[in-house]
């Protein structure tokens, strides 16, 4: 297993457990919670791979993503009183895990050799849109559409990835500090509620 396995291991987790928790907090009993947990852990990542052509689907041809997912829901059942408070806990593995997918997709395009524009696309896609799929199912509007800096922390990280890669720093450097960015920038944003602005007719 490499680096980039384990990473990609970890965002799924991250999402899983940031899934778990949100059907835990919409009261679903544990075959929704797990169906949830699966959709926003994969979700992105298999659009992702329809859509530049990989096949078959990356947790398909790999059962440790679904071993983590089962694993990740199964802690989060038991754990959730421990967590504390779920809406803070929600809030920060789907931080985590929208930092380490938005490399992830990033990373895939350019090994894909796409255009950079492509490649931030990808990035941005797989990490937000198992959130829409979760959000949809659940009958709420997705994240995504609202105001909040959302898809933008996920624009600003892989860009930044795209232009340190173009500056040839080292890849476990470039992924690290382009997760926190962000993880950072998603956290500050909502302490100090940026939001982009809204047009109305």
């Amino acid at each position: 297993m490499t680096i980039f396995n384990i990473w990609d291991l970890a965002g799924t987790a991250a999402f899983a457990i940031s899934g778990a928790l949100f059907a835990i907090n919409k009261k679903m009993d544990g075959f929704g919670i797990f169906v949830i947990a699966f959709v926003t852990a994969v979700g992105g990542g298999t659009l992702r791979d329809v859509l530049i052509n990989t096949y078959p689907i990356t947790w398909m041809s790999d059962l440790n993503y679904i071993y983590t997912i089962f694993i990740s829901v199964v802690l989060a059942i038991l754990l959730r009183k421990k967590i504390g408070y779920l809406s803070r806990s929600l809030f920060l593995f789907d931080a985590i895990g929208l930092g380490i997918f938005t490399i992830i997709g990033t990373e895939i395009g350019i090994q894909h050799g796409f255009h950079s524009i492509i490649c931030v696309s990808l990035g941005m896609i797989t990490a937000t849109f198992g959130g829409v799929i979760r959000d949809t199912l659940s009958n709420e509007s997705p994240l995504i559409f609202h105001r909040e800096i959302y898809a933008t922390a996920c624009i600003i990280g892989a860009t930044t990835f795209i232009v340190l890669n173009y500056l040839q720093v080292e890849v476990w450097v470039n992924q690290l500090l382009t997760t926190l960015m962000v993880i950072i920038v998603r956290l500050i944003a909502v302490r100090f509620k940026w939001q982009l602005p809204t047009f109305y007719q």
